[in-house]
């Protein structure tokens, strides 16, 4: 598995899927730049996009803390045996993600806490498994860090009509509602700490309750960024939202403002689908930022 230290903080890196998401460049990101894309086609592939089709390439994947004795997961993928109907590409997934996991030495019933960055379809589908016909909480010892205004936004009895319309279909249902029913879940708001070296924080945008954990453990930092931005092509271009941004304007907003305060921390830009090396340092590049260096995870396509 790929690991790497920071401060007294372990981080693992646990694979679900690697591959195509079935959109092109122009879909995912419609207000990011062609030529960008078209320049840097020589660093975005394989990892970010596949050349030969035009298609993007996302990594869906846990990250795994080991922080103050305690087992923390941030994001849980899209899940096993789920019923996707507007999101085929990951519909009845039958993935090898608990092993995964098992493999970085971690049992379901280790978990201590599980966070979910936001509600979206592929970062609380492992919240769940099948049990017969019943979902239920696959970590059953754990607290599930929620933000309160995405469990509102998403719960379908509040009528709220989403950019990505039916996108999220059944979500709310397996994934949410059963971890909440069996009261294992923390609806937080604004900011919330885990210990003395993680926090939570709102970075509405994405989703109105989309949010970052920043990690700062004697002289490193990273930050945690979810769906802040699914494309190293974001860093370059941060005003490019991509196609599932909830509130266009706000997700610019935040975007710059977090990529600031990683340049100027010299933070670990960690976001939750980019394939290669799954995390980056960045720097101010005028108005915009460029990529300093890459974190030492090993790439999906290099492992044997």
């Amino acid at each position: 598995m790929e690991q790497i230290e920071l401060g007294n903080v372990t981080i693992t890196r646990v694979w679900e899927y690697y591959g195509s998401v079935d959109m092109t460049p122009d879909a995912f990101f419609p207000e990011s730049p062609k030529e960008v894309w078209d320049d840097g086609a020589s660093w975005l592939t394989p990892h970010f996009l596949d050349s030969g089709t035009n298609i993007v390439n996302s990594a869906i994947q846990t990250w795994l803390l080991r922080s103050e004795g305690r087992t923390i997961l941030i994001d849980t993928g899209v899940g096993n045996h789920k019923e996707r109907p507007y999101a085929p590409v990951w519909s009845h997934l039958d993935t090898g993600f608990l092993a995964n996991l098992a493999r970085a030495g971690v049992e379901p019933e280790d978990v201590d806490i599980v966070v979910n960055t936001h509600l979206h379809i592929d970062h609380v589908g492992w919240n769940t498994y099948l049990d017969g016909r019943n979902w239920v909480p696959t970590f059953p010892n754990a607290t599930y860090l929620m933000p309160k205004a995405d469990f509102d936004f998403w719960n379908p009895e509040n009528g709220h009509k989403p950019l990505l319309g039916r996108g999220n279909q059944n979500v709310f249902e397996d994934s949410v509602a059963p971890v909440h029913a069996a009261g294992q879940t923390l609806l937080w708001e604004n900011s919330h700490r885990i210990d003395a070296g993680l926090r939570l924080d709102a970075a509405p945008g994405h989703t109105p309750g989309s949010s970052v954990l920043t990690l700062a453990s004697g002289s490193d930092r990273a930050v945690f960024v979810g769906d802040l931005l699914h494309s190293p092509v974001q860093i370059l271009e941060p005003d490019s939202n991509s196609c599932f941004c909830e509130d266009p304007e706000g997700a610019r907003a935040t975007r710059r403002k977090v990529l600031g305060w990683a340049a100027d921390n010299n933070a670990l830009l960690i976001p939750a689908h980019l394939g290669g090396h799954g995390a980056a340092e960045v720097a101010r590049d005028g108005s915009k930022f460029a990529i300093k260096g890459w974190a030492p995870f090993i790439p999906y396509t290099e492992q044997g």
